[in-house]
């Protein structure tokens, strides 16, 4: 299977089905309560552009290094650095993906009302300091641990830093629509999980031996491709939810009538 079959059925396929059902519910006025659904599809743009910009040296350094690779009888061979350029698509239809997913939930959930908040400073800090200390442990497994280390422990040395600012600015609202949260990141990350395992199959990418841990889920599917797929609807789910939702434009609102001075 080719890489740009890959998306086409796995990828494609699914953005098309929810921009049908969302085209739909537009003409049915199905609301989105606690969100300005005027601005989805800008703050998707948005995370499309953060995952080009941000994902690019992470993905070329593991392309270098013989972490990640790919069949070059499955790709057109039109690369960016190190990387074909079907991956750069991948960054693309994935945010596209999830954040057509995060919209469809958002119509749909029973989700708790805005004068239900409770805003909680010491929630957000302690939620920061967990996120830092976890940073710490697997920065320090990529830098100084066994090769084996190597793909997780990038993973979370990449991701993890910009969950730092989303913690400190929401984790409370975010905890406020956890529903929606964990929904928005589990259902994509599992089957994006899933169909990793027929791009495996296949060979049209292959995951280094030497620098993964070696836990496989069916006998073919590493930890880390899993903890990958997952982390980047967090933080797709993440920043849909506090930059769309109303309580986080009112905390945005007060912060910059402060000048921007102190905590959010």
């Amino acid at each position: 299977m080719t890489y740009f079959a890959f998306l086409a059925y796995f990828v494609i396929i699914p953005i098309l089905v929810l921009l049908v059902i969302t085209w739909l519910d537009k003409r049915a006025n199905r609301p989105t309560p606690g969100f300005d659904a005027r601005k989805i599809p800008l703050i998707i743009g948005v995370h499309v552009l953060l995952a080009l910009v941000y994902t690019t040296p992470w993905d070329n350094y593991l392309v270098a290094t013989g972490v990640w690779s790919y069949n070059p009888a499955l790709v057109t061979g039109l690369t960016i650095g190190y990387v074909p350029i079907e991956e750069y698509t991948f960054f693309v239809v994935e945010t596209i993906l999830s954040g057509l997913w995060w919209w469809f939930l958002a119509r749909r959930l029973a989700l708790p009302k805005d004068g239900d908040f409770k805003p909680s400073t010491a929630g957000r800090l302690i939620a920061f300091g967990v996120l830092f200390a976890a940073w710490a442990f697997f920065t320090a497994q990529f830098f100084f641990a066994a090769d084996a280390w190597n793909y997780l422990g990038i993973i979370f040395f990449w991701a993890l830093p910009p969950i730092f600012p989303q913690f400190l600015f929401g984790a409370d609202i975010l905890w406020h629509y956890r529903k929606l949260v964990f929904w928005s990141i589990f259902i994509p990350g599992l089957y994006l999980s899933l169909t990793d395992i027929i791009a495996l199959n296949a060979t049209t990418w292959q995951i280094s031996k030497s620098q993964t841990l070696g836990i496989n889920f069916f006998g073919i599917l590493p930890l880390e491709e899993i903890v990958f797929f997952f982390i980047t609807n967090v933080l797709i789910g993440f920043g849909m939810t506090l930059m769309l939702s109303n309580l986080g434009w009112e905390r945005f609102s007060a912060w910059r009538a402060r000048s921007f001075k102190g905590l959010p």
